[in-house]
C-alpha cells in the first residue's frame, strides 16, 4: 500500500506530535524514497539536539531488556521527554524485513505515547547498520525526540559503525558466554563508552568484570592512539581527525540484572555523565561533525555509484563480467576501464 505523500504537510503533522505521520515518514525514509528525503530536509534545521545512544553486544546478553529499562528510567526522570528506539534486526532472506521484532521484548513501554519503537532490518549492511538507520535516527532527532536509542544486531569487528552514529556507545556483556577476552578480540574495547555486565546474578560475573576492567586499563593508551575514539575522531578514510584536547574518558563497568530492573539507574546516570563530559570537552560537536560528515560521504558514494551505473546497460556490464570470468581482464582492469568510459 502506498500513500499520497505531501512531504511538507507530513513534516508539519510530525511536529504536532502525530505518531501515524511519524510512522509513515519512517517507512518513506527506510524505503529511501524522495518523500522521505524531503521530510528530513524540511525538518533538518530542528535537528542536533537528540542524544543518540548505541547499545550493542553479542546475542544473548540481554540488550533489548536493557533498552527497555533504560527507556523506562529515562521517562520516569523526564516525564515531558520523548524517547525513540531503533531496534536493528537481521534481515529476513524471504521478506527483506526485520526478523526478530524487538518490540515483543519491550512490553513495559507499550502504551507510553512518549516512546516510539521502530524495528528495522540491516538490509545486508556488514556493520549491522544500514544507511537508513542513520536517516531514521536523524528523523527522530528532527521530530523532537530527546533520546534516541539504537540497538544493533550484535558485536563484532564491523560493529564499529555504531561509533560514527551514536554520541554514547554502550557495550553489553554477560557472564558464561565464552572467552572472557572475546570482547577484546572483537574490538569492543575501542567502541565502548560504557560497559555493562548484564545477567550479573549468573555465575562467573566477577571473572567477567575483572577481565573487562583489566583489559580497559591496558587498552587505554592503545585506544587513543589507534582509533582516535577517546582522543580524536575517525574520518571517512579511517584516519583520526584531531580535535581539541580533552580529559580522557575512561569507560565504566557496570553490573545489571535487566529483567529485574537492577542497575538501570546507574546506567542512566552514566549516560547523563557521558553527555556532560562530551559537552564540557567539546566532544559533542566533534561527534556531530563525524556523524554528519560520514553520512554526507556515504550518500555521495551511493549517488555517484547510481549515476555511474546508469551510464551502462546490463548487457555491457555482463560483457565485462564475462571477460573477467575468462581471465582476459582482472577485476582491477575491468573497473578502471568501466570508470574511464564515464
Amino acid at each position: 500500500m502506498r500513500w499520497n505523500i505531501d512531504p511538507q504537510s507530513l513534516a508539519e503533522t510530525i511536529l504536532q506530535g502525530d505518531r501515524l505521520a511519524l510512522a509513515r515518514a519512517c517507512t518513506e525514509v527506510e524505503n529511501d524514497s524522495a518523500a522521505g528525503e524531503q521530510v528530513i530536509s524540511t525538518l533538518f534545521q530542528k535537528s542536533g539536539k537528540a542524544h543518540l545512544v548505541g547499545i550493542t553486544g553479542s546475542p544473548g546478553t540481554g540488550k533489548s531488556s536493557i533498552v527497555n529499562q533504560v527507556a523506562r528510567e529515562y521517562r520516569l526522570r523526564h516525564p515531558d521527554s520523548r524517547v525513540a528506539i531503533i531496534a536493528v534486526d537481521p534481515t529476513s532472506p524471504f521478506s527483506g524485513g526485520a526478523v526478530l521484532g524487538d518490540r515483543v521484548r519491550m512490553r513495559d513501554l507499550v502504551g507510553d505515547e512518549q516512546v516510539f519503537i521502530r524495528s528495522m532490518a540491516t538490509r545486508g549492511a556488514l556493520g549491522g547498520l544500514s544507511r537508513q538507520t542513520t536517516a531514521l535516527a536523524l528523523l527522530f532527532d528532527c521530530a523532537g525526540y530527546e533520546l534516541v536509542i539504537i540497538e544493533t544486531v550484535g558485536a563484532g569487528q564491523s560493529e564499529v559503525d555504531i561509533v560514527r552514529l551514536a554520541h554514547t556507545t554502550i557495550v553489553v556483556e554477560a557472564p558464561g558466554l565464552g572467552d572472557d577476552i572475546q570482547a577484546i578480540k572483537a574490538g569492543i574495547m575501542e567502541i565502548a563508552d560504557i560497559l555493562v555486565v548484564n545477567k550479573a546474578d549468573h555465575p562467573g560475573v566477577e571473572a567477567t568484570e575483572r577481565a573487562l576492567r583489566s583489559m580497559l586499563e591496558m587498552a587505554q593508551g592503545r585506544i587513543r592512539i589507534n582509533t582516535g575514539h577517546h582522543g580524536g575522531e575517525l574520518g571517512m578514510t579511517g584516519k583520526s581527525i584531531q580535535t581539541s584536547p580533552a580529559v580522557a574518558w575512561m569507560p565504566s563497568v557496570l553490573r545489571t540484572v535487566a529483567i529485574e530492573n537492577k542497575g538501570t539507574r546507574e546506567v542512566v546516570d552514566e549516560i547523563a555523565r557521558h553527555r556532560v563530559w562530551m559537552e564540557i570537552n567539546g566532544r559533542w560537536s566533534a561527534k556531530e561533525h563525524l556523524r554528519l560528515r560520514s553520512d554526507l560521504v556515504n550518500r555521495l558514494k551511493d549517488q555517484l555509484f547510481d549515476h555511474w551505473l546508469g551510464k551502462f546497460t546490463e548487457s555491457q556490464l555482463e560483457g565485462m563480467v564475462e571477460q573477467v570470468m575468462a581471465r582476459k581482464k582482472s577485476p582491477y582492469q575491468a573497473a578502471s576501464e568501466l570508470l574511464s568510459k564515464v
